[in-house]
């Protein structure tokens, strides 16, 4: 993990202040190649499926990883087309806090329902049962993998249908891009104002989903932790999610503040220390949780993150003349 985030202080260092924010390098630099990225990973994902089912298999888990890395990456970017039809919801569906995914996937299972041999019907079921998360539950509870001729086709209907959810959000990003560089009176966004402010929303709920889902779930109280509510647990990958969101933010933060030099310097040295802070737990799964010396530790990253959190509302939206508003967070 140190070795990554070595790279990430280098790829996410801040920009020279030299103008104010730029849209279009925001969509060019930091949106687009996410998404290129997502429908990419995914459509590899789906081909290795294709030719490999098995649960067990190294090729598939490291194929559903790759991908899943890719989400996270964008997980932050949910305006536009990533919110056409609930795409992010069918990538992406958690926190689950009724169990609805396994009861899901258990159900097709159990009647070896016909809608889990057809990727294209497969968009009509139940969210739950679809992404990034019901894929995780196919390929590594042991409950969910029989019979295992269905088992395998259902692991490849939801792999197909990732790609194509991925593929239809970057596709459509092509196009959207003209909507965030023309704002106008009639348009979606009536000035570049408002298009800034929707980045900075993406970055205080990216941030806040990391701090209060992604740790705050694990975490519960002192007297009550729930360890076993962490983030895709089941393939280990709980603190790299934390991980990568904060990379990614780190870099729109770093884009956002370009106007202003030492508030980006900030903001870095602020997602660097809860970087390091990550990486010194050591705990991928955030199992320390219940233990108190080993939970003070995974305090003070979250801790860390609400800094961040404080910076960006007190100081970079007044930078950029605006505020977060309301997010997708609010009121949950």
């Amino acid at each position: 993990m140190r070795r990554i985030l070595i790279a990430a202080a280098v790829v996410c260092a801040p920009l020279a202040a030299t103008a104010n924010p730029s849209i279009s390098a925001i969509i060019d630099n930091h949106i687009l190649p996410r998404f290129e990225a997502l429908a990419s990973t995914s459509q590899a994902l789906s081909e290795t499926a294709a030719q490999d089912c098995d649960p067990t298999s190294d090729d598939l888990r490291t194929a559903y990883g790759v991908a899943f890395d890719a989400w996270v990456s964008a997980s932050h970017l949910r305006f536009g087309p990533t919110e056409v039809d609930d795409r992010a919801f069918a990538l992406a569906f958690w926190p689950d806090s009724r169990g609805a995914t396994p009861r899901a996937l258990a159900a097709l299972i159990a009647d070896e329902d016909p809608i889990g041999l057809d990727a294209e019907a497969y968009s009509e079921v139940s969210i739950a049962a679809r992404g990034f998360y019901a894929l995780e539950f196919l390929l590594y509870d042991d409950e969910l993998m029989q019979p295992r001729d269905y088992h395998c086709a259902l692991v490849q209907t939801v792999t197909e249908d990732i790609a194509a959810t991925s593929l239809a959000i970057h596709n459509d990003w092509q196009t959207h891009k003209g909507v965030l560089l023309s704002p106008g009176p009639d348009a979606t966004y009536r000035s570049d104002e408002e298009v800034l402010q929707e980045m900075l929303r993406a970055l205080t709920a990216g941030l806040q989903f990391t701090q209060d889902s992604r740790l705050g779930r694990p975490l519960g109280t002192f007297d009550r932790p729930r360890p076993t509510r962490a983030e895709a647990r089941r393939s280990g990958r709980s603190a790299q999610h934390v991980m990568l969101s904060l990379m990614s933010l780190q870099d729109l933060a770093s884009h956002l503040a370009v106007s202003d030099a030492t508030l980006a310097n900030t903001l870095n040295r602020q997602f660097e220390d809860s970087l390091g802070k990550l990486a010194d737990l050591d705990d991928s799964v955030f199992a320390g949780v219940a233990d108190p010396q080993s939970r003070l530790r995974v305090e003070v990253v979250s801790q860390s993150i609400g800094t961040i959190r404080t910076t960006v509302q007190a100081e970079l939206g007044p930078t950029l003349g605006v505020a977060a508003g309301f997010n997708s967070l609010d009121g949950d």
